[in-house]
């Protein structure tokens, strides 16, 4: 009763006239940016940042959280369309999505993505609604020796379940932490990497790291795509709708994959691209029409769809309960609400109810939104594709050097910019993931200053790391992620040699 009367009261807040004009300005805004390949909802909510400057705490979360599950949404449109994935996270909705448009049924494909979106979407609200309370009195019992374990598993779980292999993932983690040091050490008032330039003294700001590497590093690889040809897509469209033989062999699917990619979405580092291709292979092995898959299966689509747009919701468990970033879009937004001078983490349920609540119950709202402007308007917001890449990428330039000069004024932060834009492009062609870069960033200082009070209340000694059971549990599950990977790719050279010997 007492979760039911804080989701009341975080429905006052959600349904707020300037609020719920917010959450559906974010949630068009969201499926645009979804829609538009290369772009992403990290790189959305990055260049749209600024604008959540002028809002108060509440709208700009909303918003932010809109523009997230609105490209989730949108994501999948180009997959079924152009066979090209908005982002990682509509990957999986190419496999059977783009076959059913070839095979004329381009309709039903927009249709079910949008109806698996939705209910996805408001399954993992609801579980939202029972799992954040009980996560942030848990989170109450944390010290800085758990803090500082719990930073570390966050950061070895980014950087070996990020794309590439463990030695990448971990350079990547390596920059972000090398990025955080730079400034006056806030504990002996030393200089750290600041080179004698006087604007360094305070750090980097983490925004300008996060646009530059989301914004500029896509801009960057994009200008290959300005000269070359777009491919064709349908443009025209009958009704937007699915038969009952469709929803048949889509509901469980839908309803099997959406707590599937909340609980992987609340994973640090995993994310919407693994949740969808495990929801994928989960309904493959399932279906009785498996031998379809790949070539037109509706529950090939309906099953990835249901669990992206659920782990967008679920990577806002850890950041909101933890202060953990549980994804590169969630540090894009946890980064926004420390610029509005708020702290992600157990006691932000204490002392802004109104903020988490109100957020949770938004989520519901958007979704419904979504699904309305999804379905009925899909014929004119697959428009947004034939925008050309020359007009396109300027703007999102534009945006990205106006927003850098919001944050503070200052002209060395555009030398920044073009530095960290330029990085972004090389890991890219690198294949170096820039999830752990940006969560090392943002939590680099923290994590920092949670090692060294530890080390205080512990009179320098280090057993304080292994003595309660929450970091012990924590150290274990560090070692587990780093083996992770090896233990997948062992398994998965013993399938290839079984399956070659067969």
């Amino acid at each position: 009763m007492e979760i039911l009367s804080y989701l009341l009261n975080g429905f006052t807040v959600a349904l707020k006239p300037m609020n719920l004009m917010w959450v559906t300005i974010g949630g068009v805004l969201g499926t645009i940016v979804g829609m538009l390949p290369g772009l992403g909802p990290a790189t959305g909510v990055a260049v749209l940042l600024p604008l959540t400057f002028t809002m108060g705490p509440e709208a700009s979360l909303i918003t932010m959280a809109g523009i997230y599950y609105g490209a989730m949404f949108g994501g999948s449109r180009s997959s079924i369309l152009i066979n090209t994935p908005g982002d990682g996270a509509a990957i999986a909705a190419t496999f059977d999505g783009y076959p059913m448009a070839q095979n004329g049924r381009a309709e039903a494909a927009l249709a079910m993505s949008a109806i698996a979106s939705f209910i996805g979407g408001i399954l993992a609200a609801i579980v939202m609604v029972f799992v954040a309370q009980p996560v942030a009195k848990f989170a109450l019992k944390f010290g800085p020796a758990e803090y500082f374990m719990l930073m570390v598993f966050a950061l070895s779980a980014t950087a070996s379940m990020a794309k590439g292999n463990l030695t990448r993932g971990f350079i990547s983690m390596v920059l972000g932490l090398m990025i955080a040091t730079v400034g006056i050490d806030a504990q002996s008032g030393l200089e750290r990497f600041t080179f004698g330039i006087l604007e360094l003294q305070t750090g980097i700001d983490f925004l300008v790291v996060i646009i530059a590497v989301y914004a500029l590093g896509e801009v960057f690889k994009a200008f290959k795509m300005i000269k070359e040809g777009k491919k064709k897509m349908q443009t025209k469209f009958g009704k937007i709708w699915i038969t009952k033989e469709d929803w048949k062999r889509s509901k469980w699917p839908i309803l099997r994959s959406a707590p599937l990619g909340f609980f992987i979405g609340a994973l640090p580092g995993a994310g919407g691209t693994m949740a969808s291709l495990i929801a994928y292979n989960n309904e493959k092995q399932l279906s009785e029409h498996s031998d379809e898959f790949g070539k037109g299966a509706i529950e090939g689509l309906a099953a990835p769809e249901s669990a992206n747009n659920a782990a967008s919701v679920g990577a806002l468990i850890p950041m909101l309960t933890l202060g953990i970033p549980g994804s590169g879009t969630t540090a894009v937004m946890m980064g926004a609400l420390l610029m509005l001078g708020l702290q992600p983490g157990p006691m932000l349920f204490q002392q802004h109810p109104n903020l988490a609540w109100g957020l949770i119950a938004s989520m519901f709202i958007g979704n419904m939104i979504l699904a309305i402007v999804n379905i009925p308007l899909a014929g004119v917001l697959v428009r947004v594709l034939s925008i050309p890449p020359k007009i396109l990428y300027p703007i999102i330039l534009g945006l990205a050097f106006v927003g850098t000069y919001a944050i503070s004024n200052s002209i060395v932060d555009f030398y920044l910019l073009v530095i960290f834009g330029v990085m972004g492009y090389f890991m890219s062609k690198t294949k170096i993931p820039t999830a752990p870069l940006i969560l090392a960033v943002i939590v680099g200082n923290s994590m920092e200053q949670s090692f060294r009070q530890a080390l205080t209340i512990s009179n320098g000694s280090y057993g304080i790391f292994f003595k309660s059971t929450i970091s012990i549990i924590l150290f274990i599950l560090t070692i587990v992620s780093i083996m992770y990977p090896f233990v997948r790719d062992k398994i998965k050279k013993k399938k290839s040699v079984a399956g070659l010997n067969n």
